[in-house]
Order: C-alpha cells, then sequence, then structure tokens
C-alpha cells in the first residue's frame, strides 16, 4: 500500500495539553505532542468507539473520556480496561513549522 504526507496546520497547533483532532479523506486522527515528539493515533477509543479529540491526555497517554481506558501514544496499547485493542498509529512529523501526515493513498 502506498501513502503520502498530507499538510493538517501549523505544528504549533500540537501540544502536550490536548489532542488535535483531524480528518483526511475520512480518516480521523488526533495528534498529540509529547516532550519533543509527535504522535499520531485513530481518534476513537477501541473499546466503544468514543472520539478521542476532548480527552485527556497524562504521561504520554491519552484518557477515553467515557470509561477511562488509557492508551500509550507511542504505541497505541491499550493499557487498561476496558479496552483491550491497541488504537492505530499514523507518522506524523513536522516539517517546515507546518504539520504532515501520513496517510494511504486513496488511489
Amino acid at each position: 500500500m502506498t501513502a503520502r504526507w498530507v499538510d493538517v496546520g501549523p505544528a504549533d497547533a500540537a501540544s502536550d495539553s490536548s489532542p488535535l483532532p483531524v480528518e483526511v479523506d475520512g480518516l480521523a486522527v488526533i495528534i498529540v505532542r509529547c516532550g519533543q515528539d509527535l504522535y499520531a493515533v485513530e481518534d476513537r477509543c477501541t473499546h466503544d468507539g468514543e472520539p478521542l479529540g476532548e480527552a485527556p491526555l497524562e504521561d504520554c497517554q491519552v484518557i477515553c473520556p467515557r470509561h477511562g481506558a488509557h492508551f500509550c501514544l507511542r504505541t497505541g496499547e491499550a493499557l487498561t480496561p476496558p479496552a483491550y485493542e491497541p488504537l492505530r498509529t499514523y507518522r506524523v512529523r513536522s516539517e517546515d513549522g507546518r504539520l504532515q501526515l501520513e496517510v494511504p493513498d486513496p488511489g
């Protein structure tokens, strides 16, 4: 499968205090800064599908606002019940002050 990098906004929009929700070609993702690193994971809890765009962040983890499942932003791993399946992760980078997300090529 081929992929492409898509500009999704200014690099300073990603923070370590709240997720940045973005959508590209129907793909919903949150981008989070953890220290100097950027992470992107799917914008839905694998337990019940709850969006994570308003979820709290703590120690490079996103916490589902509905049932409190914790996910590692680095790996997508589900760290606490009730979630057991990992979040899908995506590559994200900062280039020339812009955030770029690697997404599957629709073609």
